[in-house]
């Protein structure tokens, strides 16, 4: 699609006509010359006027673009679109402007077969509005890219199936509006139906505990008729498990010492392997020798970790200073003007506390006549007066609120601009600034100090390293680094600790065996229940139980009276099964409503890990055009954040670490892959830019120049600038090539 003509009665355009030509355009305009009016004129003619309505800081299509003399807003574009020349007209119809479609062939007159005021920019770009604004349409302050449900579904389209239907995020924002309406704090239906559920259980609970009562004091009244049996049996077993105990304890000592024994042997033999063992002051100089390395090595560690964190704190305090409500102001000029606004939201006019007196005494005049009812000649006279006080009391009183209201407002204004709470809140935003400059070089300091710390501790420590394996080699020649010798010092040692331990278990285990008393031989042992209690005490319990089974008779009774008062258990199990049944299926609904949106997540992941590759690669060889190859990678994230990589580097930077024009050097350069990779391929759109180059140095703008004269080629190109030097540098561009 190629644009040739343009006419306009829009906003500040009083019918006028931009003419254009294939290739590059480069439409020169003061400010306030209409350049932005041209590039929302264009998009109006293809997507219309956008429907929406006035708000704080925003004003509406509608009405910012009705033409200042008041005439109708209307327009006409000429065009060429698969290979015909066609053109658009758009005026008023009743109260919407634009609303009013016309598409004809030029020449002829005749309709455009299925162009409707609705279809006709995303039939002619072959994208909707969403994704042609993100991507060919460069408005004024609107280099930057962010996501849309358009622009999602035709990236999604790009990669699969070619389905634009829906978009990922419109999918997800359905599938959590069902899932919402079965939990969502008390008005879901899985609430709704656990709190009748929770009620239900409260019911059957209380039936079950009065029945397991009953049950448990039957159990218990068995059990105590066996307790007595019980307890004569244990009583024959007690003395017989008492020897069995007293042989068990002795085997174990026997086996105990025979391990003991064992270990020893085992350790002297792993200790002698390689001749004698080292002396322990020879161990101990080893030792020695490795903690000072290893202090070294520690010391270097945490002087990579302050050299780090001096660089780290050096770049924060960069861009800490460049950000805030004070950024480009010199230190003393933001505190100067933060005063300034300090002492304005500070003002508070005071109420017409007069006016009270006023209002007052005019309905005391109004009282008067109920009083002077020998005076008829006053009761006029004071009622007029009285009406007169009131109202200018009134007036009065809504003046000093209006007053009140305004510098309210403004006191809020200058807040919310400040991000403050309080007006000395902005003072001390404006002192945080004016100190960023000192903690700029203090940073620079410390970081030049850590790393030459750095670097005497990596030569002490490798001259540590060989006295230690000097001093190791006279035990342990094998050890070729710190490493082994480590190794080496931690076994011998370990070797030299477990013998000790081992001698003293041995010692532990031969007077266990001499102080433990030999068991008896010949003794049968006989087989029943573990003695629980002595013989007295057992005694003792089976009187308890008599007065035990007596409580336990009455318990039984007074728990099957409250279970027969609760209800029919059999109606309440069937309807707590209904309910457990509703609940589950709710349940289960909801589980895979979030399995759906996992799902969901994972496609999103997988399809931008797919496409981000071939816009990451196109972004970054614009941007390596646009620099001179200073950056040439580029990544964007799923936020359509935009991050860049230095040539040599090895971490990508944020567009906020970045200089203003390299930021918008960045986003043009993501703004043409994208244009390029998400507009149709059959049909090149044309690219508009509108002051995309304002923060462009001479350089940086021939560059751009050169790589928007060859998209130009493949596009046509409507660049609108301010400036006089686009149209010199392509003209001098120009005449080099033919040159």
């Amino acid at each position: 699609m190629k644009l040739k003509k343009l006419q306009a009665s829009f906003g500040g355009l009083q019918n006028e006509t931009l003419v254009l030509e294939d290739g590059l355009n480069i439409l020169q305009a003061p400010n306030e010359g209409g350049k932005s009016t041209w590039s929302a004129f264009l998009r109006a003619m293809l997507y219309g006027i956008r429907n929406d309505r006035s708000k704080q800081g925003y004003i509406a299509e509608k009405i910012r673009y009705q033409p200042w003399s008041g005439a109708a807003m209307e327009g006409v574009l000429e065009l060429t679109w698969q290979g015909k020349n066609i053109t658009l007209r758009r005026g008023p119809k009743r109260n919407s402007p634009f609303g009013n479609f016309e598409a004809v062939y030029t020449g002829t007159g005749e309709p455009v077969p299925g162009l409707t005021g609705e279809n006709c920019g995303e039939v002619l770009t072959g994208v909707p509005r969403e994704v042609f604004e993100r991507s060919a349409f460069l408005g004024q302050g609107r280099a930057a890219i962010d996501s849309s449900p358009a622009l999602e579904a035709r990236v999604a389209a790009l990669v699969s199936s070619g389905d634009e239907d829906v978009s990922f995020s419109q999918v997800e924002r359905c599938l959590k509006d069902w899932r919402n309406r079965r939990q969502h704090n008390h008005t879901g239906l899985i609430p709704k139906l656990e709190g009748e559920l929770t009620a239900l259980d409260e019911v059957l609970s209380r039936q079950a505990k009065a029945h397991r009562l009953a049950q448990e004091a039957q159990r218990e009244r068995d059990r105590l008729q066996a307790e007595y049996k019980r307890l004569e049996g244990e009583r024959d077993a007690y003395l017989s498990r008492a020897q069995a105990e007293r042989r068990r304890r002795y085997d174990a000592a026997l086996a105990a010492q025979r391990e003991a024994q064992e270990q020893v042997d085992r350790l002297e033999a792993e200790l002698n392997r390689h001749g004698a063992p080292p002396s322990r002051e020879t161990l101990a100089q080893a030792q020695e020798a490795l903690s000072k390395f290893n202090g070294l090595n520690s010391s270097r560690q945490l002087a990579q970790r302050q050299a780090e964190e001096a660089a780290r704190e050096a770049q924060a305090v960069r861009q800490a200073a460049g950000d805030g409500a004070f950024s480009g102001m010199e230190p003393e000029e933001a505190v100067q003007q933060a005063r300034l606004d300090a002492e304005e939201a500070r003002q508070d006019p005071k109420p017409a506390y007069w006016a009270l007196g006023a209002l007052a005494a005019g309905v005391l005049l109004l009282l008067l006549p109920l009083v002077l009812t020998d005076w008829p000649a006053l009761v006029w006279p004071c009622r007029i007066a009285g009406g007169v006080c009131v109202l200018g009391a009134w007036a009065a009183l809504l003046l000093s609120l209006r007053r009140q209201r305004a510098a309210r407002e403004r006191t809020a204004q200058l807040l919310a601009q400040y991000g403050a709470e309080t007006p000395d809140d902005i003072l001390s935003l404006a002192e945080a600034y004016r100190q960023s400059a000192q903690s700029i070089r203090q940073a620079r300091r410390r970081q030049e100090d850590a790393e030459a710390a750095l670097a005497g501790l990596a030569e002490e420590q490798e001259a540590h390293r060989a006295r230690l394996l000097e001093l190791v080699h006279t035990f342990a020649p094998a050890a070729s680094n710190v490493f082994g010798a480590s190794a080496a010092i931690s076994r011998t040692l370990g070797l030299l600790e477990k013998r000790a331990h081992a001698r003293v278990q041995l010692e532990g285990a031969n007077q266990l065996v001499d102080n433990l008393p030999r068991p008896l031989e010949g003794l049968e042992p006989i087989t029943g229940a573990e003695p629980r209690f002595s013989p007295e005490e057992t005694a003792a319990r089976l009187d308890a139980a008599q007065d035990e089974l007596q409580r336990l008779g009455q318990a039984l009774a007074t728990a099957q009276g409250e279970r027969n008062s609760l209800g029919d258990p059999d109606q309440l199990n069937r309807r707590r099964e209904e309910l457990v049944e509703e609940l589950s299926r709710r349940r289960e609904e909801y589980a895979a409503l979030s399995a759906a949106l996992e799902g969901l997540d994972e496609a999103r992941a997988e399809l931008q890990a797919r496409f981000s590759p071939a816009l990451n690669r196109r972004a970054g060889e614009l941007l390596g055009a646009l620099t001179g190859g200073r950056y040439a990678q580029v990544t964007l994230t799923r936020q359509f954040e935009a991050l860049a990589q230095e040539a040599g580097a090895l971490t990508p930077r944020q567009a906020l670490s970045l200089s203003q024009g390299t930021a918008d050097q960045l986003y043009l350069a993501v703004r043409l892959a994208v244009c390029e990779l998400a507009l149709p391929q059959g049909s090149a759109v044309p690219l508009v830019l509108d002051d995309a180059l304002a923060n462009f140095d001479d350089e940086r703008c021939a560059l751009a120049l050169k790589v928007l004269g060859e998209l130009s080629t493949q596009r046509q190109v409507l660049l609108f600038t301010c400036h006089s030097r686009e149209a010199a540098l392509w003209a001098a561009a120009a005449k080099g090539k033919a040159e």
